[in-house]
């Protein structure tokens, strides 16, 4: 899908990526938060101040599709060689291939970060990024029941994994 391109995420995007996340908070599992987030907040999640991270638009013949990012996985030290990775899209813009497109393009960013192994965590009910994932060499290596709970009820996660 040669219309897709990537644009780094900058302070006048963060009112177009708040509005996908809240989507997904609103409406979904996909997300564990339960209330939607202010501007403050996703740039928080979005722009981490450290240059290794990064987070980029979906762009689809120049409109906004979604984002994806490689973000800290944890601030211990011991795991600076290692990311996780996020991808969102506009309901609108599911099952064309963008996210295919997007999870190669982020694990080369993340090669040339310096990363060496990348996590996505995942809601067990996120059946399309389960597959996204596993796809794409990732590894199911943890199932956490229970885990969450949101819209009444406790839900489960899953952790895939790829060395890069």
């Amino acid at each position: 899908m040669n219309s897709i391109s990537f644009q780094e995420i900058r302070e006048e995007h963060l009112s177009e990526v708040q509005e996908i996340y809240n989507y997904y908070v609103a409406n979904t599992t996909v997300t564990f938060t339960t209330e939607l987030v202010t501007i403050d907040e996703i740039r928080e999640m979005v722009m981490s101040g450290n240059s290794r991270y990064k987070s980029f638009l979906i762009m689809s013949f120049n409109t906004v599709a979604g984002y994806v990012l490689i973000a800290q996985y944890n601030k211990r030290q011991a795991y600076d060689k290692t990311a996780e990775v996020t991808i969102y899209l506009k309901p609108d813009y599911m099952g064309k291939g963008i996210g295919q497109r997007a999870l190669e393009f982020i694990e080369e960013i993340a090669k040339n970060q310096g990363f060496h192994s990348l996590i996505a965590t995942i809601c067990a009910e996120n059946v399309r990024s389960e597959r996204l994932f596993s796809r794409n060499g990732y590894n199911k290596n943890a199932h956490f029941k229970e885990i969450g709970y949101k819209f009444d009820r406790f839900l489960d996660i899953v952790c895939y994994q790829k060395i890069i």
